[in-house]
């Protein structure tokens, strides 16, 4: 298995399967062209995507900058072989490269197997929250 982040959008789309929605080309050009966007493709070894990751450094002036793990997504057949934790590990150096002082994720409380992934890779359950949204787009 290989990491490597990614930059063009047809990479993006040929791993469209890791992906919650199919890729939007407006979108996955924005996101690309963001040097505080960071998405990341595990390849097998026969170079096919078995495993995503993206994330995103938010900064707030009395906090400074921390990555937020946004996405996690691993192929089926490539589950159970560390490529999860592989993945998050891979997006906590850039974060330490990039002079994040922290990393964090938020994810279902059912979802026993992202949060093992989670712990696997170093990660602590600080704290339970409320999550609360908008839904922004016209009906």
């Amino acid at each position: 298995m290989r990491i490597e982040r990614v930059t063009l959008a047809a990479e993006v789309h040929r791993a469209a399967d890791l992906f919650d929605a199919p890729p939007r080309e407006a979108a996955t050009r924005r996101f690309l062209a963001d040097p505080t966007h960071h998405l990341l493709l595990a390849y097998d070894d026969e170079a096919r995507p078995v495993g995503m990751i993206s994330g995103v450094e938010t900064t707030h002036p009395d906090k400074g900058t921390e990555m937020l793990v946004y996405e996690l997504g691993v192929a089926p057949v490539a589950r159970l072989q560390g490529i999860g934790t592989a993945l998050v590990d891979a997006l906590a150096a850039i974060a330490r490269e990039r002079g994040c002082y922290g990393m964090w994720v938020a994810t279902e409380t059912d979802n026993k197997a992202a949060q093992a992934t989670y712990r696997r890779a170093g990660a602590t359950e600080e704290m339970t929250f409320t999550l609360l949204s908008w839904d922004l787009t016209d009906i």
